[in-house]
């Protein structure tokens, strides 16, 4: 099985930004951990800060995975055409958000992504890409 994780703005900046909401270890350090304890899934992992990027990647991996794990941070809130793309492809993809969005600022609580993604993790932190990873290989399979 193949999953991809695709993670938009600012969390390249996971470990040192905001550690009261975000927590203080890196992406890099937790994907570590995630990939050892899937050791029969194919995980990969892709950050970046630029929409129309983030839009490339995820049609480029709903080709060749079997899910996509995506994290649009602030772009949620934003990006129609981020949406129009999880709409478009065939992959399924789950929409992780490391804090609950809908506990926060108003702004925070309309998403142009969710209602194309299998399913939506919020408010688990770093674990709920490690839950979502649960889900596709036990549950979707």
């Amino acid at each position: 099985m193949k999953i991809a994780i695709i993670n938009g703005p600012n969390l390249n900046l996971l470990g040192i930004r905001e550690t009261k909401i975000y927590g203080t270890e890196s992406f890099e350090d937790f994907f570590e951990k995630l990939i050892k304890k899937f050791p029969m899934t194919s995980i990969t992992y892709f950050q970046n800060n630029v929409e129309g990027v983030l839009i490339n990647e995820l049609q480029k991996k709903a080709m060749e995975c079997d899910a996509i794990i995506f994290n649009p941070g602030g772009y949620t809130h934003t990006s129609v055409a981020l949406g129009d793309t999880v709409a478009a492809i065939q992959c399924p993809v789950l929409e992780v958000h490391l804090s609950n969005i809908n506990g926060r600022e108003d702004f925070r609580k309309i998403s142009h992504i969710s209602a194309q993604c299998k399913g939506t993790i919020s408010g688990m932190g770093l674990k709920g890409y490690e839950l979502a990873v649960y889900y596709i290989i036990h549950m979707m399979s």
